[in-house]
């Protein structure tokens, strides 16, 4: 005998899903219209601010010197870094002020390196907070961005006192560094948001991304000038260099270089290249994770 099913069912859920229709009713974990989306996210940023200041001062309060190591950290790295590159490896020749170039490259691709790397653990390591309460997701990948900022912000003023120690001149042109700073933030914050969504569903890639961002770190002049090194050293040509000065992480490095050093003049391309990058990522970030909105915390 053919077993016949039964269209209860069926017409059941048809019915409901009618009813809903008529009377405006729709899922409680829909994706919301992206003007909506954006509009809870901003009621909401006093949550973010809150979240991201509470990461940052739980992060150092079962060590003896407290707070005190967001003043600590960048010193102790600068150190580190500078004997390693600037005297052992030599890299000090030919760049003026070196100590001051080699700190500013290091402090602002920090910056975003740390910001993508948290974005790309926001959704997946916090599975229980969103699964227990209903908040745009994308407040989670913002507190990260406002928490490394957080830390930039002191990371920032070591470095400042460092450049004026190494002789270099207090100019206006200090005025642009907030200018800098916001674009790039606005980069990482769509670097972020497209790191959290791909780190929520591919699982290997918080394996992947140390190897992906000390690529990045080589790749974008932190410890040599590109175009001494690429076009006069190497002896490549022209178009080289001026792909990796495209680099984001190179742009906004560059740019706060020709700011802070006397005498460190990037190609023109850099700031337009600033501008790009931040609009693009943050734009292109937001509509990319808003789009997997209803899907995190699945599974």
């Amino acid at each position: 005998m053919t077993q016949v099913e039964d269209p209860a069912p069926q017409s059941q859920s048809q019915s409901l899903a009618e009813l809903a229709r008529r009377y405006g009713l729709r899922p409680a974990i829909a994706r919301p219209r992206f003007p909506v989306y954006l509009r809870q996210l901003w009621q909401r940023r006093h949550f973010v601010l809150t979240y991201a200041t509470s990461r940052n001062v739980s992060k150092y309060s079962g060590s003896a010197l407290g707070q005190l190591w967001q003043v600590l950290t960048p010193l102790l790295n600068a150190a580190i870094y500078y004997v390693m590159f600037g005297l052992i490896l030599g890299g000090s020749k030919n760049i003026h002020n070196y100590p001051a170039f080699l700190l500013t490259g290091m402090f602002v691709f920090t910056y975003t390196q740390r910001t993508v790397t948290a974005g790309a653990k926001s959704i997946s390591g916090n599975l229980s907070l969103i699964r227990a309460l209903h908040f745009p997701r994308a407040s989670l990948p913002l507190a990260y961005t406002i928490q490394e900022l957080q830390q930039l912000v002191i990371s920032m003023g070591v470095l400042l006192v460092i450049v004026l120690l190494t002789h270099e001149p207090l100019t206006l042109f200090w005025l642009m560094i907030p200018i800098v700073l916001v674009l790039q933030t606005m980069f990482n914050i769509g670097a972020g948001l497209v790191l959290a969504r791909l780190g929520a569903s591919l699982r290997d890639l918080n394996q992947l991304l140390p190897f992906i961002m000390r690529t990045w770190l080589y790749a974008s002049g932190v410890f040599f000038a590109i175009h001494d090194k690429v076009v006069n050293s190497a002896g490549l040509p022209e178009w080289v260099a001026t792909v990796m000065y495209l680099n984001p992480a190179a742009s906004y490095i560059e740019w706060m270089r020709d700011i802070l050093i006397a005498g460190h003049t990037p190609p023109q391309l850099v700031w337009m290249s600033c501008v790009v990058w931040a609009v693009v990522a943050l734009a292109a970030g937001f509509w990319y994770f808003w789009r997997a909105e209803d899907r995190y915390g699945r599974g």
